[in-house]
Formats: C-alpha cells, sequence, structure tokens
C-alpha cells in the first residue's frame, strides 16, 4: 500500500498546481501577493532576536488566556443588553 505523503486534502495535482503558479509568477505579482495577505489585518511581522522567541510566545499566551477568559465573562452583560435593546430598553 503507498503511503500519502500530503496532508489531508492535498494530491499530487494540488501541489503541481501550487508549484505551477509560484514558478510562473512574476516578482511583481508576488510582492502584490504578499502585500495583499497583510492588507486590512490585526496582524503584522516583526523580526526579532531567535533568543526572544520563548518570552515573546510566552507573552502571547498569557494575552490570549486574558482575552479569552475576559470574552467569557462578557456574555451574560452582552445577552442582558440585547434583551434590553430588544424590549426598547437603551442605556441613558
Amino acid at each position: 500500500m503507498k503511503r500519502n505523503r500530503f496532508p489531508p486534502g492535498w494530491d499530487d495535482e494540488r501541489v503541481r498546481r501550487v508549484l505551477a503558479h509560484y514558478e510562473t509568477q512574476t516578482d511583481e505579482e508576488a510582492a502584490a501577493e504578499d502585500e495583499a495577505a497583510f492588507k486590512g489585518k490585526r496582524r503584522t511581522v516583526v523580526e526579532v532576536p531567535v533568543e526572544l522567541m520563548p518570552v515573546i510566545r510566552q507573552l502571547i499566551g498569557s494575552v490570549r488566556r486574558t482575552r479569552k477568559n475576559s470574552a467569557t465573562e462578557k456574555k451574560p452583560l452582552a445577552k442582558a443588553r440585547l434583551a434590553n435593546k430588544a424590549k426598547g430598553k437603551t442605556r441613558g
């Protein structure tokens, strides 16, 4: 039995199509594609020394945990606001 070397959903044909796309792309098209990938996003790319990565990963993890906990705590309040809005009540 031949073992699949590709991730789920990928096959030889898909790999060939992706390679053909990038191999025929001009430098200008590649630059435009790169710029479009980041345009309007709430993310950025920053070059940092490798030795700082463990600290950066820890910081990102703590921010994600804080946001997740904060979002969980706000759900009951958000539901109450929606209920009040539906009843025609608004904050003054």
